[in-house]
Parts: C-alpha cells; sequence; structure tokens
C-alpha cells in the first residue's frame, strides 16, 4: 500500500457510489431491515455529512463520515472498508481523520451506532482500541438488541 490519503469524498465518483453500494448491501444481510442504520446513498447525499475517501493511489480503500447531531454532539457515519484492505490499517486511519475532524469542527463527543452480531466484533473491538465505550441510544435511535451504542469524549 502507497501512502494512503484521505480526503472529502465524492458521491458522484463511480468507485465511491460502488463502494458504498457494496456497504449497503453487506449491512442489510447482517440483521432485520428495521436494525439496520446504514445510509442510502441519497440519504448520504442530502445529509449534509462531512464524508471522507480514503485513497491508496487511484484506489479506493475506504470510506467514513461524520454526521452532526448538534453543535457538540457528532455521529461516525458509513465507516467502510473496501475487502482487499482490510487489517491493513485503512480503518484505523480513516477512524483517527474522522477523530480529528470532529474535533476541528468543535465538537466535544463523538458517537456510533454498529451491529451487535460476529461481523461486528473487529469493527467494535477498534472503536473500543481508540476510546469509545458502550452507551444508550443517541439521536434518533431506539433500543434494539442488534444495535450497539458506543460513544467518546473528544
Amino acid at each position: 500500500m502507497t501512502q494512503l490519503r484521505i480526503v472529502p469524498g465524492d458521491f458522484d465518483d463511480a468507485r465511491v457510489v460502488a463502494l458504498l453500494a457494496g456497504h449497503f448491501a453487506a449491512m442489510r444481510s447482517t440483521g432485520p431491515e428495521e436494525s439496520c442504520h446504514v445510509m442510502p446513498l441519497d440519504a448520504m447525499r442530502e445529509a449534509g455529512l462531512d464524508f471522507f475517501a480514503a485513497w491508496d493511489g487511484d484506489t479506493l480503500a475506504g470510506v467514513g463520515a461524520i454526521k452532526r447531531l448538534d453543535a457538540e454532539h457528532g455521529e461516525v457515519k458509513s465507516m467502510h472498508t473496501a475487502a482487499a484492505y482490510r487489517r491493513r490499517g485503512v480503518g484505523q486511519a480513516t477512524l483517527d481523520h474522522l477523530i480529528a475532524h470532529a474535533a476541528a469542527l468543535g465538537l466535544s463527543r463523538l458517537s456510533l451506532e454498529t451491529g451487535t452480531g460476529d461481523v461486528f466484533v473487529p469493527a467494535r473491538a477498534m472503536y473500543a482500541r481508540n476510546g469509545f465505550a458502550d452507551c444508550e441510544p443517541f439521536g434518533d435511535y431506539k433500543p434494539d438488541p442488534n444495535s450497539a451504542f458506543m460513544s467518546r469524549e473528544l
């Protein structure tokens, strides 16, 4: 892997669209639709997210976004690493970028929702290593046995 470059993402880039479509399909396959909070592309475009893409040269390695919930609280959304780049530091680099971006925005808390199934164990472990701890549902989320909620101070 060359030097990873994390820059604002382009929802009109076919590589971004393809990775997000794969992310959406993978997340929808993990449980009931009402428990799956992955954002479809059109919703991402309209949500005012701060969206970033991680590039290895011309190859898209991963994506992630920050959704502002209020002046002090943000949410990590759509963290996804391309299959060929998993366990190579892309997720960590993307999360580091999102945390730094959230702090630069003046946010004091960053939260996330992820799944509880086995497929999500590596993600939950990475978030825990980065200071995220289990929390109650936030924003518009409701308690759900298929959702894990985590948060950390910035």
